[in-house]
């Protein structure tokens, strides 16, 4: 039998696709880290225009998005940058990679024939300018899709039919809502679209020079996907758009490989990087699953906290029970299991921004921070049963929209929920708001 064994130096490549950066890291067959580069996208490629890697679209509501081709483009910079750190790319025996979920790319008709024959002597960014019928990709934060939620789930009699299905009820950011919308809104860009990618198998298609396969456990975060057979739903296909099956292509486990790198990474007459002819793909996932396997989770009942761009709770069940709430995915590593998890939007990026905590200081605290203290001092702790939730952006647990939300929980003792019932108001008084306001800081940090 052939040996199929790697050389003891052979390298592995790994990449990060996330909300605002992407980053590379190199490790060797000892699972040392040898290199590690990152491309920051706002201050790295700021031609693009993004704030924390998005736009926020000023006139549709709710519509958040991504410059398709600044994926390109990073990935370009960061291979360069791994050139000149001195990587040698003919060692590296496999490259695969994490991505934000539920963010789509949607290819123009005719864009296999780009993928499929990339000219070595030319950037990746300046072969894809015409490949993409959509040039900004709905992202995990976009929450424009109300009625086509609505309608996907009274379409297969409910929310709770179709989280039985797909592992989740309809949620504005997930795939098949987006292109229920696009198929309503811009019936002629889904006609003219070729291929439906997610990010992950997007950034895999770039590296193998062909349309990857979605992986399962990231296609999970579609409503489109029957989460026991690890199949396309016909029902949930049915209620998105038609002909939407060829569009999306093959599913395919998360460990499967998705083919060999491009002959544009090898090439050896160009001034390209020049990896193995023989190194694999390996199907790209999504970044909360990436977690669970990363974190080694293999037992039911152990919980994992992620604080990311949006914070999650996840873990791993054999008898998973789907609700209006949560979310249920295959598990990426065990057939045999499944992935539970919460999301909770509003996470790093309220943590990091001051502009809340300026707006409290110069609505109650007369703009000064010595008022601010003083006021932090003078209230009980746990702000007296007082909670305040300060959302930039549309939440999901709980429900609430976009601002300022205020709860009292009477007969609170700090010990104990029971008897504990909380009413909402409109405002607290000024000590309350700023001890709320960090008290809420404090729970996220």
């Amino acid at each position: 039998m052939e040996d199929c064994s790697l050389p003891q130096d052979s390298l592995f490549l790994g990449f990060d696709c996330s909300t605002q950066s992407l980053k590379a890291t190199v490790l060797d067959a000892y699972l040392n880290i040898i290199i590690s580069e990152l491309v920051n996208y706002d201050s790295e490629l700021p031609h693009y225009n993004t704030k924390g890697g998005v736009f926020r679209d000023q006139i549709v509501n709710g519509r958040i998005v991504s410059p398709t081709l600044m994926w390109v483009e990073a990935l370009d910079l960061i291979l360069q940058r791994l050139e000149m750190s001195n990587l040698n790319f003919g060692k590296i025996a496999a490259v695969s990679g994490s991505a934000q979920q539920h963010g789509s790319v949607y290819w123009k008709n005719g864009s296999f024939e780009i993928l499929s024959s990339l000219d070595p002597k030319k950037p990746l960014v300046d072969q894809f300018l015409d490949a993409f019928s959509i040039e900004k990709s709905p992202i995990w934060m976009d929450c424009s899709t109300t009625e086509q939620c609505k309608a996907i789930e009274i379409a297969v009699g409910g929310g709770l039919e179709l989280a039985k299905l797909t592992g989740s009820r309809a949620h504005e950011r997930y795939v098949g809502p987006q292109i229920r919308k696009i198929f309503e809104t811009r019936p002629e860009i889904y006609q003219n679209t070729e291929r439906v990618s997610l990010v992950s198998s997007f950034m895999a298609s770039l590296l193998i020079g062909g349309y990857a396969c979605i992986d399962q456990t990231d296609g999970a975060g579609m409503n489109l996907m029957d989460i026991e057979h690890r199949t396309w739903s016909k029902i949930a296909l049915e209620a998105t758009a038609p002909g939407l099956e060829e569009k999306l292509g093959k599913l395919a486990p998360a460990y499967a490989v998705a083919g060999s790198i491009a002959s544009y990474y090898v090439e050896r007459n160009s001034c390209r990087y020049h990896f193995n002819k023989n190194c694999v793909v390996v199907q790209w996932s999504g970044d909360n699953p990436n977690s669970l396997a990363g974190l080694n989770l293999n037992t039911c009942g152990d919980l994992a906290i992620s604080l990311g761009t949006s914070d999650t709770v996840f873990g791993i069940t054999t008898d998973h029970k789907p609700s209006l709430d949560g979310h249920v995915f295959p598990n990426p590593v065990d057939t045999k299991s499944f992935m539970v998890m919460l999301v909770y939007k509003n996470g790093s990026l309220t943590r990091e921004v001051l502009e809340t905590l300026v707006d409290i200081r110069d609505r109650y605290a007369d703009g000064s921070w010595e008022v601010f203290n003083m006021f932090l001092q003078q209230t009980p702790p746990l702000n007296g049963g007082k909670i305040g939730f300060y959302y930039k952006e549309h939440e999901i647990l709980p429900p609430l929209p976009v601002g300022f939300h205020r709860y009292i929980l009477d007969n609170f003792t700090g010990d104990s929920m029971d008897g504990v019932i909380e009413h909402e108001v409109e405002e607290f008084d000024p000590p309350s708001e700023v001890s709320g306001l960090v008290l809420k800081k404090l729970s996220e940090s």
